[in-house]
């Protein structure tokens, strides 16, 4: 079980396949080192959906804790974005965005298959139940179960400004695998509770870790 740092952040958007290799260049080559240079940022994972037509990313940030969310130096970048940051910024759509604390996690390591599904408190209790025979499944190698903190999430700032229709949630699961076998054998288990829609897979493209931050 991960013990470094109970904090998250968590966002999703869309981008166009004209405006792909920007906003990938702008995260790798720009935006993650700067958000890691925040005191609190411990580290970040980005992930790609796979769905073919879709240019949809997941992004995973580690924080020391939630309260990072609101603190004086974070707040100052997000009221100072750079100009690559402010070109990028009206472009996502379908974005997504909360941050609190890792109520909940299990297991060894982390997966390149993972499934993100957000989701209420309620239902957090229950998949924290499950986890158990989450883990026992082949192929499965974690399970995060994260609550959101409203008050951290929803402070406006410059940012927030110039995206548009941002959205929000209360809770969130992130089921990690090797493979989509793995993350089959984690839909079987949690339709009864979440439902059987169809959902989302993402496979990882990229992380990087704040070389200053503390290991476990």
């Amino acid at each position: 079980m991960t013990t470094i740092g109970t904090g998250f952040l968590a966002i999703w958007s869309d981008v166009s396949a004209a405006t792909e290799t920007d906003y990938v260049h702008w995260l790798t080559r720009e935006h993650a080192a700067e958000r890691l240079s925040v005191p609190g940022f411990l580290g970040v994972r980005f992930f790609r959906a796979q769905a073919e037509g879709l240019h949809r990313y997941f992004i995973l940030y580690r924080l020391a804790d939630a309260a990072v969310m609101a603190s004086p130096d974070y707040l100052a970048r997000l009221n100072a974005p750079t100009p690559w940051s402010q070109r990028i910024m009206p472009i996502l759509g379908n974005f997504v965005r909360g941050g609190g604390r890792f109520a909940h996690e299990e297991g060894h390591g982390s997966g390149s298959a993972v499934l993100p599904v957000t989701c209420t408190l309620d239902d957090l209790q229950r998949l924290r139940d499950l986890t158990p025979r989450i883990l026992a499944c082949d192929r499965v190698v974690a399970v995060r179960l994260l609550e959101v903190d409203a008050g951290g999430t929803q402070i406006q700032t410059r940012e927030k400004a110039i995206r548009q229709d941002d959205r929000s949630f209360a809770a969130l699961a992130v089921f990690e695998a090797l493979d989509d076998p793995g993350l089959d054998a984690v839909e079987s288990i949690i339709a009864p509770v979440l439902g059987s829609a169809p959902r989302l897979r993402y496979r990882q493209v990229y992380s990087l870790t704040n070389p200053a931050a503390p290991r476990g």
